[in-house]
């Protein structure tokens, strides 16, 4: 199994982990660069959630 398989088996057995980190990750963009980019940083977070596990399991509000 390669490097590529298990990353992506490690993501798949921890999606909530996972989308939590990203909109943790997103977060801290958005706030250093000042909340301009808010609705882009959501789209990305989001989009990057449908690609872990069975998808978006976590929500930011």
């Amino acid at each position: 199994m390669g490097l590529f398989d298990k990353a992506k088996e490690f993501v798949d057995k921890h999606d909530e982990q996972v989308d939590k980190g990203l909109d943790k990750l997103g977060d801290i963009v958005d706030e250093r660069t000042g909340r301009k980019h808010s609705a882009n940083i959501d789209k990305a977070v989001d989009a990057a959630q449908k690609y872990t596990g069975k998808g978006d399991t976590a929500r930011n509000g």
